[in-house]
């Protein structure tokens, strides 16, 4: 079940989408997947749940920013301050605001889930040094495991609690939410020897092998949610923290977080962006496919969400986001800055 939902908007019209669904689904006994008869294929709406994958990350750096501006956390302060069990980053002095921007110097990630149970799982992510140079950029999903062990201790409460206490609850955001989630798209068909577990085929149930073993809630995935309900965090972010009468962030912390090189989100990225980047366009990916694009020069956002880990893990695509992307950006022309002229970018007469 091959499946996007695209969704894109701009200031006060209407966010658009489009559906691009095939339906496949893998036979117990079949070693390819089989496409599912027209009766037993479902329906794709902007309102199915998808896996967002790393998309989650997004919404653990609001929670980190909204504590910011709360004062209860502070950027260049050591990790050890607010979590001094987080033994291998306290030790080399690692601060919040490196975690939040990959200069950590942590490995790309730690296989979590080979480890016999959580309390062994979360002594080695605790334990875990850096490898590389402190303050090179590293991408690492354990700087965002190791941000969920800070927030849980600075506010006394579970990383679901706080993304649903700070950002889909006042945001109305009712299809977002860690798993189990009923109705999602699947996603893998994970067994061995192809899949790094044996769990079957997941739908409604985290893809990522570290946040499953880690009980579906983690900093770096784990949240389901639909096209419907990013479009609104995304225009949230798009008006300086605000949307209706709900506030999850001050103007100067939106700014703070999107500026470059960006906290949690990449910054002007034209590996995914494609022509949208280079203007401060701020987003992110994740693994099953998806992809979040903020672009405030045109005050436009892209939304894509995809499990193109369906039925099986490929070799990673850009193109998809980067179409997208670019077909955005080409369909919103950019107004002319303070004091410029404006300049059509189509001759006359085309």
């Amino acid at each position: 079940m091959g499946r996007a939902v695209r969704r894109g908007g701009r200031e006060r019209h209407p966010p658009h989408h489009r559906r691009h669904p095939t339906d496949t689904s893998p036979h117990p006994t079949a070693t390819t997947p089989v496409e599912l008869p027209p009766p037993d294929r479902v329906p794709l709406s902007v309102d199915t749940p998808f896996d967002l994958a790393s998309l989650t990350k997004l919404c653990t750096t609001i929670a980190v920013v909204q504590q910011v501006e709360r004062g209860a956390l502070v950027l260049d302060v050591p990790v050890a301050r607010y979590a001094p069990e987080c033994t291998g980053v306290a030790a080399h002095g690692i601060t919040v605001r490196q975690l939040l921007t990959h200069t950590s110097g942590l490995r790309p990630e730690l296989p979590l889930y080979e480890l016999p149970d959580v309390p062994a799982r979360l002594r080695a992510l605790r334990g875990e040094a850096p490898s590389g140079e402190v303050g090179a950029y590293v991408y690492s999903d354990l700087n965002m495991l190791l941000l969920q062990e800070v927030l849980q201790r600075v506010t006394g409460r579970r990383l679901d609690r706080l993304v649903r206490d700070g950002i889909t609850r006042p945001l109305g955001m009712t299809g977002t939410r860690f798993g189990p989630c009923p109705g999602a798209a699947a996603t893998e068909d994970q067994r061995r020897p192809w899949a790094k577990a044996d769990r079957g085929m997941l739908r409604g149930e985290v893809h990522d092998e570290n946040a499953w073993a880690l009980g579906g809630v983690a900093g770096h995935a784990g949240l389901f949610g639909t096209a419907r309900d990013l479009a609104v965090l995304c225009r949230t972010l798009l008006n300086g923290g605000s949307y209706g009468a709900a506030r999850i962030l001050g103007p100067d912390h939106v700014r703070l977080m999107l500026a470059a090189p960006g906290l949690g989100f990449g910054v002007d990225q034209a590996w995914f962006m494609g022509e949208l980047a280079g203007r401060g366009a701020a987003g992110h990916t994740g693994f099953t496919g998806t992809s979040l694009v903020l672009d405030p020069a045109t005050d436009t956002f892209l939304v894509l969400l995809a499990n193109t880990v369906h039925p099986r893990r490929q070799h990673p695509d850009n193109g998809p986001r980067v179409r997208a992307a670019t077909a955005l950006a080409r369909a919103v022309a950019a107004g002319p800055g303070p004091g410029a002229a404006w300049r059509p970018t189509t001759p006359a007469g085309h």
